[in-house]
């Protein structure tokens, strides 16, 4: 089987270096905007640099991609050296990137009226941690034919993977992932700070809590880090800034209710303002101190 990876960013390079080591049967092409980093993925990785998407995408099964935005997406697709120009008919686009579910209907009717392509958008969880372990959890929306094609090979970078509906389906449920996020991470912020301000020793206030009902996974993760006022790693506040935007335009479109949302989409462009743009998304904390 022939397949692409466009995009080798701190998602994209490790996903594209499981799909290739963990499937023998598999010829792969690789591209990204900076050929630097694609002449570093094939010194670790078996197989070939394209210098363009259409380059990539030529004779290919299944294309994945993740790239950073809906402008980026459509690009990559669309564009004029885009892999519609040059992917084989009744081919796969699967697409990481988190986008707006507009994007990825659009672009569904597109490539299927175009050549018969099925477009997947299959957006990610687990951040560049779960991406380089190779235990992401991804999301999807698109046609089950085409899924249960796919569903092997994402099996290479994913702890699980589910079809949740339609074309936008998986944008939406990745949308609903950030909601709860921000909110957690809000909630954990502000438990963490009034502790340490009443002098609890908060390793043991956690140790007896993480197995209750408040527990969650940043509590598990990164409880010791946010104490420790350590935030130079994981999911950065830039992306999840951009996440946030796609869920709040989203619910206007729909007329859903988001005033926590709103407000710790607000606190993090306080985040930025301070220098945390890298910094990862569990910074909210700095805020409070």
């Amino acid at each position: 089987m022939k397949v692409s990876f466009i995009g080798l960013g701190v998602m994209g390079f490790p996903m594209s270096g499981h799909l290739i080591s963990k499937n023998s049967n598999l010829e792969i092409k690789v591209y990204n905007r900076s050929i630097e980093k694609s002449e570093k993925w094939l010194s670790k990785f078996n197989g070939s640099v394209s210098t363009t998407p259409a380059e990539a995408a030529k004779d290919c099964d299944i294309v994945f991609m993740c790239v950073g935005n809906d402008n980026d997406v459509d690009q990559v697709v669309r564009g004029e050296n885009g892999i519609m120009s040059s992917i084989p008919e009744d081919s796969i686009i699967v697409d990481h990137t988190t986008a707006s579910a507009r994007i990825a209907k659009e672009l569904y009717i597109y490539c299927k009226s175009s050549k018969n392509v099925s477009f997947i958008d299959a957006p990610v969880s687990g951040g560049q941690a779960g991406a380089e372990n190779g235990q992401l959890t991804i999301m999807v929306g698109g046609d089950e034919k085409a899924y249960l094609k796919i569903e092997p090979l994402l099996k290479s970078y994913s702890k699980n993977s589910t079809l949740i509906g339609n074309s936008g389906a998986g944008q939406l449920a990745k949308m609903v992932n950030q909601i709860c996020i921000a909110g957690l991470l809000q909630g954990l912020s502000e438990a963490i700070n009034f502790g340490q301000k009443v002098n609890l020793d908060m390793d043991k206030v956690i140790g007896v809590i993480k197995d209750g009902a408040a527990s969650s996974w940043q509590m598990q993760n990164r409880h010791q880090t946010m104490a420790k006022n350590e935030f130079d790693f994981g999911f950065a506040v830039e992306w999840m800034r951009k996440d946030l935007k796609i869920c709040l335009e989203q619910a206007d479109e729909v007329g859903a209710r988001l005033p926590i949302t709103a407000i710790i989409d607000q606190f993090y462009s306080n985040i930025l303002d301070i220098g945390g743009k890298r910094w990862d998304t569990s910074s909210l904390i700095k805020l409070l101190r």
